[in-house]
This record gives structure tokens, sequence and C-alpha cells, in this order.
């Protein structure tokens, strides 16, 4: 008798399933390399610190001492405190570091790419926002600087831009729940960037006539209590300093001098467009434009008029309150980066010094999506040379912050010597026990803060005047040692001017070459700084 067999189970063959990466994932996957990018140059002290820096440090060391709480950095009316408020905690808790320093600026920069992956998302698409992402990932010297260094204003004011646009789009889409949080948070932020930094106000003005044009029905309830009692809050700060402060103090009259008019309109059109958009965007290696990159000095306006025809017609053909909101959103955009870019081409900074005075141009960052939305949307016309002719400067733009954040990555190790430099400065004054010495402004501040106060400082000028103090107590301490050295950049011309001081006052003086500083002590007192 046979046996009835039954037929195996078997599985179907299986078919290896390639999933499509997620514009979501490759956003998270590029912001983590920015984020880890920025880390590793953040540890190796790159870029190098800087005098106004270490003034940001030392009204932090302060606050978390509770020996002062300013609200401006010392020495100057305008520009608020706020990154120094943002490291008390860390320095309470890790000490005095350029490191704690810093970190709360990753943090912001961090916040900034998830802001403009939503932003970019709810105005645009997802893949325009993981580009945008990528984009902004990148970072050339110019970038770094605005990101990374606490030297007051710059890394927040673009989560703080973005952040705002994006209250805006998403109370006037009504893609918020608890309404009431997002507007106390609108007018806390608004509030705190007239005390901050008014760089980001373009953004802040549009996105307020944005949230304004959308939900004004609403500002006259609950929600209007709730914006309200936010910018009180935000506005404290700022208030507080226009009340007692001297009239030539307060914010309107110190913001009025400062813009300068030095400079011919060829020369400012020049430092703010031609050279400044793609220094201020991230495009250069550091400290310069080379010809070919200039091109973006070019593309950007054409862009940003493009975009705003695109947006505008859009926003007229609209019959649907979404598609207003997106397309109002967008001309908000575009609208931050036209005001900011004339501000900045009006003032005589982008005449004398284009290549600092590019920092003036960071706030750009916030409109990457809506300058490059006419060539992303070309990428999907049927023509095949329209869809070249937006792939090339697309890919010319990437290439270009790419070299330029890889010319950073050659340029770090020399970079991050001057960090060593500096350490290895303090280092040998301790040996030497000098603890009050006279120097230029840009060593002063810096060797107070690295050395924890243990070593002060007081600033002298070329004409071997007293040049500007930050802080009245250290040139004081100075002024009251009994033979307070001297420590100068090696053969520059203030040292050469102190040198020749000293041989002609006949006093014995021991001279010492310490990282790439002359340290000179004399044996009597010296009559230093001239009076």
């Amino acid at each position: 008798m046979a046996l009835a067999t039954t037929p195996e189970l078997t599985e179907p063959p299986s078919r290896s399933v390639r999933r499509r990466p997620t514009p979501g994932w490759v956003a998270a996957g590029l912001g983590g390399l920015g984020v880890g990018y920025r880390l590793v140059l953040l540890l190796a002290e790159v870029p190098p610190s800087n005098s106004d820096e270490a003034v940001t440090g030392l009204v932090a060391r302060h606050i978390a001492q509770g020996r002062d709480f300013p609200l401006f950095f010392y020495g100057q009316h305008y520009m608020g405190a706020l990154e120094s408020y943002l490291a008390a905690p860390l320095f309470a808790v890790l000490g005095s570091s350029t490191f704690a320093l810093r970190l709360p600026n990753l943090l912001l920069y961090a916040a900034f790419l998830a802001l403009m992956w939503q932003l970019t998302r709810r105005l645009y698409s997802p893949w325009l926002a993981a580009v945008t992402v990528g984009l902004l990932a990148l970072g050339s010297d110019r970038i770094l600087k605005n990101q990374l260094i606490a030297g007051g204003g710059y890394p927040e004011m673009n989560p703080a831009g973005a952040l705002l646009v994006l209250l805006a789009v998403n109370l006037g889409l009504g893609a918020v729940r608890r309404t009431g949080p997002a507007y106390a948070g609108f007018g806390l932020v608004a509030g705190l960037t007239l005390w901050d930094d008014w760089l980001i106000l373009p953004y802040v003005g549009a996105a307020g006539a944005l949230l304004l044009g959308f939900r004004w029905r609403a500002l006259g309830g609950r929600s209007g209590l709730a914006l309200g009692a936010g910018s009180a809050v935000g506005l404290v700060p700022i208030v507080l300093h226009n009340l007692t402060a001297a009239p030539e103090h307060r914010s309107l009259a110190v913001y009025a001098g400062l813009g300068g008019g030095a400079g011919s309109w060829p020369d400012r059109l020049h430092g703010a467009v031609l050279f400044g958009l793609p220094m201020g965007t991230g495009l250069c290696p550091p400290g310069r434009c080379t010809p070919w990159q200039l091109w973006w000095g070019v593309a950007y306006p054409v862009l940003l008029g493009v975009a705003v025809l695109l947006a505008w017609r859009a926003l007229r053909r609209a019959t649907d309150r979404v598609t207003r909101v997106r397309q109002a959103g967008r001309l908000a955009l575009l609208a931050g980066a036209a005001t900011s870019l004339l501000a900045y081409a009006a003032s005589g900074a982008a005449a004398t010094s284009p290549v600092e005075s590019a920092r003036y141009l960071s706030v750009l960052l916030i409109s990457t999506p809506a300058v490059l939305w006419p060539l992303w949307s070309a990428l999907t016309r049927p023509y095949r040379p329209v869809r070249l002719a937006a792939a090339v400067p697309l890919a010319g733009l990437a290439v270009s912050m790419l070299l330029a954040s890889a010319s950073l990555l050659v340029a770090s190790p020399e970079l991050a010597g001057r960090a060593t430099q500096r350490r290895d400065l303090v280092a040998g004054l301790d040996r030497l026990g000098v603890r009050e010495f006279y120097t230029d402004y840009w060593t002063c501040n810096t060797v107070i803060f690295l050395s924890r106060e243990r070593i002060v400082c007081g600033v002298i000028g070329e004409d071997l005047r007293a040049g500007w103090d930050r802080h009245p107590r250290y040139p004081r301490l100075v002024a009251e040692a009994p033979r307070p050295a001297f420590v100068l950049a090696e053969r520059s011309a203030l040292d050469l001017a102190v040198r020749a001081h000293l041989r002609g006052a006949g006093v014995p003086v021991t001279e010492t070459i310490l990282a790439g500083h002359s340290v000179y002590r004399p044996s009597a007192p010296v009559d230093l700084p001239l009076h």
C-alpha cells in the first residue's frame, strides 16, 4: 500500500525590495553630518576664538558666579548678552571654557536645521527641504564663524527667524492645536530679538505681517492676549535698558550711529551683492572669494526676483486659504532676504570691510529654499533643456559650498594652532609669574578669559595711550600693580613702539619671547599708557 505523501510547504522565492530613501531620513542623515562636522571643529576650537568672544565668556562667567547680570556685553549698549546667559549654566557645572561657551550655539544650529526642514516642507516640498538641510549642513569659514563663535547675536538669529516664520505659517494654516502657547512664543521670541540683535528684524517684520494678515480676527481675543503677554516678557530687557540708559546709549541712537556712510554706491553694491552674497552664504574659502565664485552674487538677485514674481502670481490666483498662506509665507522669506540685503548695501561696512562684514548677511540662510525654488521647480518641467539649465546652477552651488567647506578643513590645523598658541601664552605667563600686563585689544580679553581671571591686562594702542577696555576693573588692577609687564605680538607695530619707549625710559627690562609674543618685564614702573 503506497503511503500518501504531502507536499512540502515551501516559501515563495524572496524578492529583495529596495526601499527608496525618504526625504525625512535623507534630511536627518545630512543634518547629522552637519552637526557632527561642527562638533569636530568645535572640539578643535576652529574657527579660532577672539577677544570679542572672550568678553562673551567673561560675562557668562560672572553670571554663573552671581557677580553681575548685564543686559549687554561689557563696553557697549547694543547686542543683548543672550549667549552669555545660555552658557552660564554650563559654566556653573563644567567651569568656564571655550567649549562650554560654544556648545549652546551648536544646539541652536541643530534647532535651525530642524526648523528649516519643517518650514521648507510646509511651504515647498519634502525633497527641497532635504536639499536645503544638506546645503545648510555644509559650512565655510564665514558660516562657521557665524554659527559657532559666541560673538553676540549671530548663532541665535537664524533659528529665531525661522521659528517666527514657521509659527506664522502654521497659525495661518490652522495647523497648531494649542494656539495660546504658539502666540505667546511668537511674542516672546519677537520681543527678545529687539534686545538681542536687530539684524533679524526684517524677518520679524515679515513674519509679523504674515501673522497679522491671516489671523487678525483671532488677535482680538485670547490669542491677542497671549501674543501681548509673550511680547511684554520678551521686551523687558530692552525696555529696561531704554528707561535707565542715557539718551545717547538708547537703542535707536546706538543703532543709528552704526550704519556708517563711507564708500561709494558702486563699492557698496560690489561689497554687498557681488562679493557679499557668495562670502556671506558660504561659497568662499577663508578670507577671500576667487573671481569664479562671484557668479552667485549675480545669480542670487535674479533668482530672488523670479521667486517674488512666481509667489506673487500664485498668490493672486489662489482660491483657497492653504495656497494663499503658503504663497504669502514664501513672500515673507523673500521680503526678509531682500530687505536684509538692501540694508547691508546701504551701510558703509559693505564697502570698507566686505570680508568681515559679510557676517551681516548670515540671516539670508533662512531664505535658502525660497531663492532656490525657481531652479527646483524648473527641474520638474517636461523640457530637458529647461531641466538642464536649472540643474547646472544647483550643482554649481552645492559644489562651491562643498569646496569652501573642504578649504576650511584643510586650513583647520593652522587655525587650531592659534588656539594652542593662546593656551601656551597663558601657561607661559603663569610660569613667568606675570599677573598684570598691557597689551593690544585682541590679546587682552582672550588671556583674561583663558586664565579664568588669574591674569588681567589693560589695552593700549599704537600711540601708547589707553585703548578700548571692555570692563574697568581689569585696567585698574594693572594700573595699581607695581611693575606691570607688556605682552605684545612679536614684531607688531605696537611691539616696536613699546620697545622704543622702554629703551628711552632707561629702565632695565627683561625680555622673553613667548608663544609668538614679546614679553617685557621692567625692573621699575614705566609711564604707560601715556596720558
